[in-house]
């Protein structure tokens, strides 16, 4: 009985764990000179499709518990997982979702954000960017490390991205990852951009771009971008963005905000709930896997007769 029970009692472990380890962060609104200073994350990736481990609207309640104002849900290749989101935080009354997109591309990755339909991988990498562009939205250069490099700068399109990834989870699990991103940001004049790609390890807004808003909408977080009014802090609080915002953002503190989620890893609890929730989710693959291999016993063992087997 315990045998067959094991994966369900690991999947409430590991919920348990998860919401005692909540501890949501205190929010108050940021000024800096004219501006409100918003507090975002434009790469997320949902279960359901795209390798995470939160739903398109846990991301969400996740975000909000991150003290993040903006989330772009970012699943590969689709949107329908970040319309999902978009609609629920409306509901809700949470952050502002960005419909977005990771394009995957076999020489470089793209992230679409303030989309409404799905860009083609299957597209060149600068008609991919035309193609958001027309949509009305951005794209961003997805971590750039050097391997992505020579996409972007044989095609043109080191002219035509609206941001590019300075911070990065890699920049602190890889040792030439700060400087490779910082070399391909030095030969573009995009919008810096701080994210966290989560997918299931690690911190929604580990890595997060200060965003300074005139109207702390959408179409407001979408033109600060365009207008490069951004700010981010890499390793070793390197600030990236024009240097009187820098200087803004530094006198507002959000310096140690940064730093702080930087060297944010999570308790015990948090920890323990991801190993839980993996451990049950491998059990209920396997059993899965296994009814499906083997379907005569899987009948006999929940009690139903099979139908009559002919030679």
């Amino acid at each position: 009985m315990m045998r067959r029970l094991w994966a369900p009692i690991a999947m409430m472990l590991s919920l348990v764990a998860g919401t005692v380890a909540d501890r949501p962060v205190e929010r108050q609104p940021v000024h800096a000179g004219p501006y409100l200073v918003l507090s975002a994350d434009f790469h997320t990736h949902p279960a359901l499709g795209s390798g995470g481990s939160l739903t398109p609207w846990g991301l969400v309640t996740e975000a909000e518990r991150q003290g993040l104002d903006a989330l772009a849900v970012t699943g590969h290749n689709t949107t329908w997982d970040a319309r999902v989101a978009h609609a629920f935080s409306r509901l809700a009354s949470g952050p502002i979702v960005l419909v977005g997109e990771e394009v995957t591309s076999r020489t470089q990755d793209l992230v679409a954000i303030g989309i409404h339909d799905t860009v083609s991988p299957m597209l060149p990498l600068r008609d991919q960017i035309d193609e958001v562009h027309r949509q009305g939205g951005l794209a961003i250069a997805a971590h750039p490390i050097a391997r992505y490099h020579e996409a972007y700068r044989t095609s043109g399109a080191l002219a035509t991205i609206d941001g590019t990834e300075v911070c990065h989870p890699l920049v602190y699990a890889m040792a030439t990852g700060a400087g490779e991103l910082a070399a391909f940001a030095s030969v573009t004049a995009a919008t810096p951009i701080g994210s966290s790609d989560f997918h299931a390890s690690g911190r929604v807004g580990t890595c997060r771009t200060f965003v300074f808003v005139e109207a702390a909408t959408e179409r407001g977080v979408l033109e600060a971008v365009r207008a490069h009014r951004t700010v981010v802090y890499g390793t070793g609080g390197r600030a990236f963005g024009d240097p009187a915002l820098v200087q803004l953002a530094d006198a507002a503190g959000l310096r140690d905000v940064a730093g702080g989620y930087a060297r944010a890893h999570g308790s015990v609890l948090d920890l323990v709930s991801s190993v839980t929730a993996g451990a049950a989710l491998f059990g209920l693959a396997m059993v899965t896997r296994s009814r499906a291999s083997h379907p005569a016993a899987a009948r006999r063992e929940s009690g139903r007769p099979g139908r009559a087997q002919y030679p």
